[in-house]
């Protein structure tokens, strides 16, 4: 089984979000000892934005690329091939401003590529990213579960399932800012409400 933990927060190893995506990465470890885990964390390196450039390059024939162009395309390219060998994919999503972070964004711009992790068919698209199990550790200051104000999760379900992955769980760590008591409260909430019911191979 190969693992791939993805954490998007600003704030590196310190971040609330990571602290949860560990915890989920080391129970599938606990379960499947042989697990071989790949972290990419998108603080330590940040992947580039999709801009005109890149647009550019992803357009351009393989064979037509500059060497500035193909070194683009490849960057997307690794991210892909990560996702694509994984089986469980953890992501660690802080909430910024009511959304995900700019880093996940980056990343999710990356993989999802036409006629590669996804295809447009005769009737409508289809997913390539198919048979992954993805836990996504959420961890914000204030409560949203639930809310209108909560627009990370409609917006991970529609993008992962685009891809595919339609196999998602959410784990919550909420209410970490206000106030001691409530962030003890917010991390031992996951805890106690993570999907624990692995699939077999897990």
């Amino acid at each position: 089984m190969n693992i791939l933990q993805i954490n998007a927060s600003a704030r590196r190893e310190a971040a609330n979000s990571t602290r949860v995506a560990n915890s989920i990465v080391a129970r599938l470890q606990s379960a499947n000892p042989a697990a071989r885990l790949t972290v990419r964390d998108l603080a330590v390196t940040p992947h580039p934005v999709l801009d005109e450039a890149a647009l550019g390059a992803l357009f351009t024939p393989a064979e037509k690329r500059n060497a500035e162009q193909a070194a683009r395309v490849a960057l997307d390219d690794a991210l892909i091939a990560e996702i694509q060998a994984a089986d469980a994919i953890v992501l660690g999503v802080p909430m910024y401003n009511f959304g995900v972070p700019v880093q996940l964004k980056n990343w999710i711009d990356a993989v999802a590529r036409n006629g590669v992790t996804f295809r447009y068919t005769e009737k409508g698209p289809e997913g390539l990213l198919q048979g992954k199990t993805v836990y996504v550790a959420l961890a914000r200051g204030g409560s949203y579960r639930g809310t209108e104000a909560d627009s990370q999760v409609p917006y991970l379900k529609t993008v992962l399932g685009f891809l595919g992955m339609t196999e998602v769980h959410f784990i919550y760590a909420e209410g970490l800012n206000m106030g001691a008591e409530a962030a003890e409260r917010g991390f031992a909430r996951p805890r106690q409400t993570w999907p624990w019911h692995w699939p077999e191979s897990l």
